[in-house]
């Protein structure tokens, strides 16, 4: 046997084995960023306006968020109900967890709306990535993300000028009380790049890559235990098994995640306007 063979012999090796787990002729094909990209346009095609899957999918999150507590509050009653007594608790854990523990009473109650419709709007969107029928989390494309942290940025600056003034602010996050003046050199330009670029960019690639990583396991687990069980043959069908048992799995892990991932951007923005607001630089 010669030490190595042709290139053609080894790509027609290569698709002998993929025809024999596939058992027709099949090909399992990985997901890629193909998923996410070039969604056929639903409504407006050709316009500004279109709509895709995704963003169908961000619409009706959101909607059904905003109906669910609707029509839990409507009736807002001394004494509350079921409905009421759900939407009061998911909103006494923004208050409690979040507002009150890193901004204080004061700084809490002025922005916990903000920070209640970022928590829930970025849960709504997340969980649809596990929701039959969506199948993708409206936070998995870089859009939706940037523009939340486009959010989070535009009130950590008006929170801090409003507070302190606009010199006040600016002076107090580039140049840190306590250093001595020729650090400065240093030190203020690493701190905008590090206040003003990379905190709005990392809040949204946090989200981003977590949600599309988390997409893309579920696609690759289920369409793995499809092309097991209905194109491989004989024994490669027994690797449907795992496939299926690993895509329940990550669906639980995803769960968690979808929780997880609104609840870290909203701390943090809390945690943002706080260093903005606070008197302590």
């Amino acid at each position: 046997m010669p030490s190595h063979m042709p290139r053609s012999q080894e790509r027609a090796l290569h698709a002998d084995t993929v025809t024999l787990a596939a058992g027709e002729g099949g090909e399992f094909h990985a997901p890629g960023i193909g998923e996410f990209l070039g969604l056929p346009e639903l409504f407006f095609a050709g316009t500004p306006f279109a709509i895709d899957r995704i963003v169908m999918v961000r619409i009706i999150a959101i909607a059904l968020m905003l109906l669910l507590f609707w029509l839990g509050l409507r009736r807002a009653r001394r004494v509350p109900g079921r409905g009421q007594s759900i939407a009061e608790l998911a909103l006494d854990f923004v208050n409690v967890q979040i507002a009150d523990q890193v901004l204080g009473e004061k700084h809490g109650k002025r922005f916990l709306p903000l920070l209640a419709a970022i928590f829930f709007g970025v849960f709504a969107m997340n969980i649809t990535g596990i929701i039959p029928g969506a199948n993708i989390a409206g936070t998995a494309l870089i859009g939706m993300p940037l523009l939340l942290g486009l959010v989070a940025y535009v009130v950590f600056i008006y929170a801090g000028i409003k507070e302190h003034g606009a010199g006040g602010f600016f002076r107090g996050q580039l140049f840190p009380s306590g250093v001595p003046w020729p650090i400065y050199i240093i030190l203020t330009p690493v701190e905008f790049i590090n206040i003003f670029i990379v905190r709005p960019l990392s809040l949204a690639l946090r989200l981003l890559l977590n949600m599309m990583v988390g997409h893309l396991l579920l696609v690759l687990c289920f369409s793995a235990t499809h092309f097991f069980l209905f194109s491989a043959d004989g024994f490669f069908k027994l690797f449907s098994i795992g496939t299926l048992a690993g895509g329940f799995i990550f669906t639980l892990f995803e769960m968690l995640v979808a929780v997880l991932q609104a609840y870290i951007f909203t701390l943090l923005t809390a945690v943002y306007i706080q260093q903005s607001v606070s008197h302590e630089h």
